[in-house]
This record gives structure tokens, C-alpha cells and sequence, in this order.
């Protein structure tokens, strides 16, 4: 991201309001590799293909904000890596981390990692430590630690269903866990911003939070995320969840986050109005069924729709709901820039 883009990001998390509507998207594995036309496996164990790929984004799009930014990651096995779970990776396919926790009784036992060292974690900063220079050299700059959040990470060493279920059955054993991950990343934030002074952001994503209700976010995922939030004094404070985020919008605000990515589960004006216009949405264009799926022309005509029905411009960022998801063109993405365009 340049300086430019930077102040604009920051300004309109601060509430500024433009003329211009103002385009972004999170882009990662899932999505860069095919567009770029490497396969995942390439992407993951070349650092010169992985900057080459993000810099052609930018470069093509230089008008839209990319979020992150050389964003350095090796799918869900990036922090339950430094767990110790298995890792498998395909040359075409998204890795997948294994179980680490297999009986409640395992958590007792369960060593905090040190991301300094352990799992993939020396790499993805390695990489950025290598590329920083050529980074900066194209006029941008590395702005963002990044991690999963505390339940994603947790879902994955023990597994969705039995997470939910050690929700009712073992509470105390959960919250134990959480407290192990929350330090983790904690840690792991710091090391990232330590090593690179120009990071003045801390993205997180954890989906694991639409999965719950309104109750047991507040006691598994409010205090969690808003301590590693707390512990980090940026200015961008940005969490994507595009699962079921309705029984937990409304505390975001309260949680530390000023900008939001969410899911299509309600509208821009929706989100404005239970957060009482606090945080800046990074979205709400359907990804799969609109910006993937949809014809250049049903793109352009989605985004002028959503965009003409916007309550005000303030505290909006205009992207699909969630990740750039998989096999979005070229022109795909031109047509919603085309639509943001017209409203310059």
C-alpha cells in the first residue's frame, strides 16, 4: 500500500467522507495464485512468485486499495502450525491443518508456542524480512500484522463441532485454551510490528464467531479479540467475519475494531445503523453469486445498486462481502471499479 492509499484508508476509518467512492478488497491464496496463473503450491514455496503475483494485482489495479498488502500466509495452516499440527499441503488445493487437540484433557497439556521459532511462522516473516526492500522499492510499504483469530485457531487444533460442544460440556477447559492462543497472538502481533515500524494496522479474521450466539461471544470471543486489539496501538483496526455476524455486530465497535469485512447477512445501511456508524464496512457486494459468478454487466449494475442506496458515503469501503473469492477476473473486478467510478 502507498502513502496515499495508507492516509486515505486511515482517513476514512476516521469518518472523512470523499466525493469518490472508494474501492477495496482482501486478497490471499484462495484468490492471487489462480489469477496470476501459478498454482497454490508455487505461491506458497516461492517468495519471488508470491511478490511478483502481488505486485501485478497492484500494478493492474492501482486505483483500488488491496488489503492486507503482501500479505504473507500459508492458508489455515499459517498459526496452527506453530501447534504442531500436521500440515498438508496440495499443489492445487487449500491446505488443511489436522487436529491437534483430539480429548478435552489434551488442552491440560498443551505447550504455548513461540512464534519467534515455531511452525510456518519464521517463514512468513522471513519472506517479508527478504522482499522488504523491493516492497518498498515499488513505492509501498508492508502496513499489517496479521493473524486468525482466537477461535478460528482453536477450531482448527480441536475441530468445529467438538469446539462448539466443549462450549457447553467444559467451559473452563475452552477458556483455558483461549488464554493460551490470546497470549500467542498477542506475541505474535508484537514480533510483527517490532520487526516492520512502517505496520499501523492489525487485521484479524476469525469466522468461528458467526457461529455462536450473542451469549457465547461475549464470554469466548468479546474479551479475547478485544485484548489483542487493546494491546496493539494502531490506527487501522480491521476484523473480517463473513460467516453469521449478526448476534455479534453490534459490539465490534466496543471490541476495538474500526473496520469491518462481514458477510452478506445485512446490508451496509444495516451494519451502520446497529453499530451507530462507528466502523468502516469493507464491503457488501455478494462474492460468490455477483462478483464471481456474475456476468461484468450484472457486476457494474450490483455495485451502482448497493452504492445508490447508501444511507451517507462515510465509514464505507466499497468490496465484496468477504475475500476476493476464486476465479474473479480481470474484467470482473474492472466492472466494480467502473461502478465506484461513476460516483466520483
Amino acid at each position: 500500500m502507498t502513502d496515499n492509499q495508507w492516509d486515505k484508508l486511515v482517513s476514512i476509518v476516521e469518518g472523512a467522507e470523499y466525493q469518490s467512492v472508494t474501492s477495496g478488497f482482501i486478497i490471499d491464496s484462495p484468490w492471487l495464485p489462480g489469477w496470476y496463473g501459478i498454482p497454490l503450491i508455487d505461491y506458497f514455496s516461492s517468495d519471488e512468485l508470491w511478490l511478483k503475483a502481488n505486485l501485478k494485482a497492484m500494478d493492474t489495479f492501482p486505483d483500488t486499495l488491496f488489503l492486507p498488502s503482501f500479505w504473507s500466509e500459508y492458508g489455515m495452516c499459517t498459526e496452527p502450525s506453530a501447534f504442531g499440527a500436521k500440515c498438508t499441503f496440495w499443489k492445487n488445493e487449500f491446505p488443511f491443518a489436522g487436529k491437534v487437540i483430539r480429548q478435552i484433557e489434551d488442552i491440560d497439556a498443551l505447550e504455548a508456542p513461540d512464534p519467534a521459532t515455531d511452525g510456518l511462522l519464521p517463514f512468513m516473516l522471513n519472506r517479508l524480512v527478504k522482499m522488504q526492500s523491493r516492497i518498498e522499492d515499488s513505492g509501498r510499504k508492508i502496513r499489517f500484522s496479521v493473524s486468525r483469530g482466537p477461535l478460528n485457531i482453536a477450531s482448527f487444533m480441536m475441530g468445529v463441532s467438538e469446539l462448539m460442544i466443549a462450549m457447553i460440556t467444559d467451559p473452563d477447559k475452552v477458556l483455558k485454551l483461549l488464554r493460551i492462543i490470546t497470549d500467542f497472538l498477542k506475541k505474535w502481533h508484537e514480533i510483527q510490528r517490532n520487526t516492520f515500524p512502517s505496520i499501523d494496522g492489525i487485521m484479524m479474521l476469525d469466522d468461528i464467531v458467526g457461529f455462536i450466539s450473542e451469549e457465547d461471544f461475549l464470554t469466548y470471543g468479546f474479551p479475547f479479540i478485544k485484548e489483542i486489539y487493546d494491546d496493539a496501538p494502531m490506527k487501522v483496526k480491521f476484523f473480517h467475519n463473513d460467516a453469521d455476524f449478526r448476534a455479534s455486530v453490534k459490539h465490534y465497535p466496543d471490541m476495538g475494531v474500526n473496520l469491518f469485512n462481514p458477510g452478506i447477512q445485512m446490508t451496509v445501511n444495516e451494519i451502520k445503523e446497529v453499530t451507530g456508524n462507528r466502523l468502516t464496512v469493507l464491503g457488501n457486494i455478494p462474492p460468490r453469486d455477483v462478483l464471481a459468478s456474475g456476468t461484468p454487466e450484472e457486476v457494474f449494475k450490483a455495485c451502482k445498486e448497493l452504492i445508490s442506496t447508501l444511507s451517507d458515503r462515510s465509514h464505507f469501503i466499497l468490496s465484496c462481502g468477504g475475500g476476493m473469492p476464486p476465479a474473479v477476473s480481470t474484467e470482473q473486478i474492472n466492472a466494480l471499479l467502473r461502478a465506484a467510478a461513476e460516483f466520483n
